[in-house]
């Protein structure tokens, strides 16, 4: 099978435990305002690899990677979802660990279909780094152009399957960085069993030049970057939801 590929970061530190390969690929359907890799958009870009190519090239620099393995990104990497089950079979026979960083917009509990192709990816997906992108369903439109419905489905339907979950979370001032935002976040978030580290990321403005060059407009032209220590901050109000969830269900 052949996926597409937008580019491979060979020395990751930030997307799973330890040291891994990061594989982004092609394609994404939503259209988040912050969104700071819209040359990952389009499904047909990028360049086309097989599994073994990949997994041949992370054999390669194997021993930098004895504490960490795989992690596949994107764009939206379940746009291609039979690639990256593909990816994850082969990682498995070869003792890689596996991590799938997604917004799970793909997700729809309806279809036997579509969960038929997610039970056969998560039976070999150690870990999924899943970005709630924001709470508020009116909100989640606004910033990112589709429904939170099939996401929030997707974060129940991992806790169903005892997966292991880190939950990304992006603070944006004047849009997600508020405290009744991030507090509900955290409530919904404290009646998920399986979540096992929250990560809260400041906005950033980087790939505004990406957009000037592909000349479409960014949204977020004239809002500022977030410090660190803020988003520290929204970091503990979510975590004093969790608690507070956690607190009333005991």
């Amino acid at each position: 099978m052949i996926g597409r590929v937008h580019s491979i970061e060979s020395f990751g530190t930030v997307d799973g435990p330890g040291i891994r390969m990061v594989i982004f690929l092609s394609g994404c359907p939503m259209r988040c305002l912050y969104c700071h890799n819209p040359d990952t958009w389009d499904p047909k870009g990028g360049t086309a690899m097989t599994v073994d190519e990949i997994l041949n090239q992370f054999e390669q620099a194997r021993s930098f990677y004895k504490k960490g393995g795989i992690t596949v990104s994107g764009g939206e990497p379940l746009t291609q979802i039979r690639f990256v089950t593909e990816l994850f079979e082969a990682a498995k026979a070869r003792n890689i660990h596996t991590c799938l960083d997604t917004s799970g917009i793909t997700f729809n509990p309806d279809s036997d279909g579509i969960l038929a192709r997610f039970d056969r990816l998560m039976s070999s997906t150690d870990l999924v780094m899943l970005d709630i992108k924001h709470i508020d369903p009116q909100e989640h439109i606004k910033l990112c152009a589709q429904p939170q419905d099939n996401i929030l489905a997707f974060a129940r339907y991992l806790e169903q399957k005892k997966i292991p979950v880190w939950i990304r979370h992006v603070a944006v001032p004047g849009i997600t960085d508020k405290e009744t935002y991030l507090y509900r976040l955290g409530q919904y978030l404290g009646t998920l069993k399986n979540i096992k580290a929250l990560d809260v990321l400041p906005y950033h403005d980087m790939g505004k030049v990406k957009y000037h060059e592909l000349g479409i407009p960014y949204a977020l032209e004239d809002v500022p970057p977030m410090a660190p220590e803020k988003a520290a901050e929204a970091r503990k109000v979510i975590l004093r939801g969790m608690r507070d969830a956690r607190a009333n269900c005991s």
